[in-house]
């Protein structure tokens, strides 16, 4: 938690020893429909690493905002990483929060905070998979700042179809 607040990616690293009968060569391992054993593993150890933003993303975003275009963040990073990234290049402002900023303040459950009372708002992927199109839509109408972690390739479509519903041109620099 403490280095992906820095902005840094964390790779725990652990091993378990597979039945060659059970897990052959070639076997194709589904992390949505989990087939493998994700118990018993013996925790090896964590490397951390950062992928800095290029030096003219704090600038592109300031230019962007002040043109009025809408800087919403896409990334398959953790969430964790993702917000401090956004932080630091300007797509979340300084002292624009999120519901999680405004649970930690105020020192009460996460349920106890209406998410209209945050300005910024950080998705997490499989949060994104199950929700309605008028529920993404209202999160995109209503926050002015909004970070998607975790995402997948069809996931950022299905963000940038809600984009679109709302009469936006959508652009990106992936």
């Amino acid at each position: 938690m403490e280095l992906g607040g820095l902005g840094e990616r964390v790779l725990g690293f652990c091993h378990l020893n597979l039945s060659p009968s059970q897990f052959p060569r070639g076997f194709t391992f589904d992390c949505d429909d989990t087939n493998f054993p994700t118990e018993q593993l013996c925790f090896l150890g964590l490397i951390s690493m950062i992928d800095p933003p290029r030096a003219a993303v704090p600038d592109a975003v300031g230019k962007c905002r002040s043109a009025g275009i809408k800087v919403i963040m896409v990334t398959g990073d953790h969430p964790i990483t993702a917000k401090a990234i956004a932080k630091g290049v300007g797509i979340i402002s300084e002292g624009n929060e999120t519901v999680e900023d405004i649970a930690e303040r105020l020192n009460i459950p996460l349920s106890q905070v209406n998410p209209r009372d945050a300005k910024a708002c950080v998705v997490h992927g499989s949060d994104l998979k199950d929700m309605s199109n008028e529920y993404l839509d209202d999160l995109l109408r209503n926050h002015t700042e909004i970070v998607f972690a975790r995402t997948s390739p069809q996931q950022k479509l299905i963000i940038v179809e809600g984009c679109q519903r709302q009469g936006a041109i959508v652009a990106g620099d992936g």
